[in-house]
C-alpha cells in the first residue's frame, strides 16, 4: 500500500513514519512518498527517516519528490500536511494581529483567517488533483485550520477527505486518566468544530463519569485543562473545553501575554526549525538526534503563554508524546482493513448538529469502517456553545467564499465577523496588513 505525505519535508513527518515502524498492522504500508516544494527540507527529513528505519529490515521504503502529480498517482492514502507560506507566514500572521491588539494564533481568530485565506486555494487545487489522479485514494487532512481546510477539500472529494486533530484525543485521555479509567475503555462525548469543542461526557461501561469530575474541585485542578481554565469555570460550564477555547474565554489576558512574550510561537518555531534543518542536513550529524532534541523543546513549550497566564505550570510528561500520528494510523487501519473503530474526526455534519447544514465540517466521534467515517448521533449543544460554533462556522464560510471568488470585501467580512475581532475598522486594518505581507493573498481584489 502506498502512502503519500504532502508537506513531506515537515518537522512532524518522522512521527508518522515512526508510528508505521512500530505498528505495521496499520494498513500494510510498503511505500511512503514524501512530497514537498523544498528539496532541502525533504533531504533533512529523509535522513531522519533513514535513521529511524535502520533497525527495521521490513521498514516501508521512502522516496522523495517535488512533483505533486507524480506523488499523487498510485496513492492509496494521502496525508495532507502542508504549510502555505511556511513559518515565516505564521510569524507574520501573529505579528500583524498583535499589532492591532487581537489574537494572531495559527488557527484561532485573525491569524487563523489569514492562514485559511492563504491555504484554501492550495488545498482546493490538491483536492481537484486527487480527484483526477487518484480517485480511489483517501485523503487524511492534517493541514490547519483543519476543519476549514477539510471542508474546502470535501467540496471536491466528498467524504473521501477526513480531517484529524490530536487535541480531542489528548483531552479525552487526560479526563479518563484523572477519573481512573483506561482511555481505551472510555467513550468520549466530544462535540464542536476543530479547536472549538467540549467534552460533555465520558462513559465507561455505560456510566457517565464526568459529573463526578465536575463536582470535585480537587480532581478538576489536577490536570491540564483544570489548571488552564480553573475548576470554578469548568463547573459552571458543565463540560471540559478543548484547550484552544482558552483563547476565547480568557482572550484579553492571552493577547496581553502574547504581546509581552519575547517571541511569538510562530517566530520561535521558525527560528528553532531553521536550526534543525541546517543541522540535520549535515553528514556529520545524527539527523534523528537533532530531531529528537528539537521535538522535546517544541512539545514542552506548547501553549506556554496560556499556561503562564493561568498559572498552570509545566506540561505533564504524558502529554509530551504527541498523538496525531496515532489517530491518523488508526483511521487508515480502520479503512484499509475494515477494522471498525470509533475516533473523533473532522467530517461533514450530515444532520449531526441541527444548527448547521449537512456539508458543514464538524469535529465529533465517528464510527470508521471500510466505507469511511460516519458521525455518531449526539445531543444538541447548549446555547452558549451553539452560538459560538455557529458564529465561527459563519466566518469559515466567508473565508471559503473569499477564496473562491477572490473578493477582498468578503475576506474583510470574515475578519469583521469573528468574535475575537472587536471592530470593523480593526478588520480593515488587518486585511490591509495581511495583504501587505503575504504574496499568497494577491488573488484578493
Amino acid at each position: 500500500m502506498r502512502l503519500t505525505i504532502l508537506g513531506g519535508g515537515g518537522f512532524r513527518v518522522p512521527l508518522v513514519y515512526g508510528a508505521l515502524l512500530t505498528d505495521r498492522a496499520a494498513g500494510r504500508v510498503t511505500e511512503v512518498v514524501l512530497h514537498d516544494l523544498d528539496a532541502g527540507r525533504l533531504h533533512a527529513v529523509s535522513r531522519v527517516l533513514a535513521e529511524q528505519a535502520a533497525e527495521s529490515p521490513d521498514a516501508p521504503r521512502v522516496s522523495t519528490t517535488t512533483d505533486l502529480d507524480g506523488a499523487l498517482r498510485g496513492a492509496d492514502f494521502v496525508f495532507s500536511a502542508i504549510r502555505v507560506g511556511g513559518l515565516d507566514g505564521r510569524a507574520d500572521d501573529e505579528r500583524v494581529a498583535l499589532a492591532e491588539g487581537v489574537l494572531g494564533q495559527e488557527t484561532v481568530g485573525a491569524g487563523g483567517i489569514a492562514y485559511g485565506l492563504r491555504t484554501v486555494p492550495v488545498a482546493t487545487d490538491i483536492a481537484r488533483r486527487v480527484a483526477r489522479l487518484a480517485p480511489d485514494a483517501w485523503v487524511i487532512n492534517f493541514t490547519n485550520p483543519a476543519g476549514l481546510v477539510t471542508e474546502a477539500m470535501s467540496r471536491h472529494l466528498g467524504d473521501r477527505v477526513i480531517g484529524i486533530c490530536d487535541s480531542p484525543v489528548g483531552l479525552g485521555r487526560r479526563v479518563a486518566r484523572v477519573l481512573g479509567a483506561d482511555p481505551k475503555d472510555a467513550f468520549v462525548d466530544y462535540v464542536g468544530l476543530n479547536h472549538l469543542g467540549w467534552v460533555r461526557g465520558l462513559r465507561v461501561a455505560g456510566r457517565d463519569e464526568l459529573p463526578r469530575l465536575l463536582a470535585d474541585p480537587a480532581l478538576l485542578g489536577s490536570f491540564e485543562e483544570g489548571r488552564l481554565f480553573g475548576p470554578d469555570w469548568l463547573s459552571s460550564l458543565g463540560a471540559i473545553p478543548n484547550e484552544y477555547l482558552h483563547y476565547y474565554y480568557f482572550n484579553r489576558e492571552t493577547v496581553r501575554a502574547y504581546q509581552e512574550a519575547e517571541a511569538t510561537r510562530g517566530a520561535f518555531l521558525r527560528d528553532q526549525q531553521a536550526r534543525f534543518y541546517a543541522e540535520a542536513g549535515r553528514p556529520d550529524v545524527s539527523a534523528l538526534g537533532a530531531w529528537n532534541r528539537t521535538r522535546a523543546e517544541r512539545e514542552a513549550t506548547y501553549m506556554a503563554e496560556n499556561r503562564e497566564t493561568a498559572g498552570a505550570g509545566e506540561r505533564e510528561e504524558e502529554d509530551l508524546s504527541g498523538g496525531y500520528e496515532k489517530v491518523a494510523l488508526a483511521l487508515m487501519r480502520a479503512i484499509a482493513r475494515d477494522a471498525r473503530t470509533t475516533l473523533i474526526l473532522n467530517v461533514r455534519n450530515q444532520g449531526t448538529l441541527p444548527n448547521l447544514d449537512a456539508d458543514a465540517v464538524i469535529e465529533v466521534p465517528c464510527l470508521v469502517d471500510a466505507n469511511g467515517a460516519h458521525p455518531l448521533a449526539t445531543a444538541p449543544l447548549p446555547d452558549h456553545a451553539t452560538g459560538l460554533v455557529s458564529s465561527v462556522k459563519a466566518v469559515e464560510r466567508e473565508v471559503l467564499a473569499a477564496a473562491e471568488s477572490g473578493s477582498r470585501a468578503t475576506a474583510l467580512k470574515a475578519f469583521a465577523l469573528h468574535p475575537l475581532v472587536d471592530s470593523v475598522n480593526v478588520a480593515r486594518r488587518l486585511t490591509d496588513g495581511y495583504l501587505a505581507v503575504h504574496p499568497g493573498l494577491a488573488y484578493l481584489k
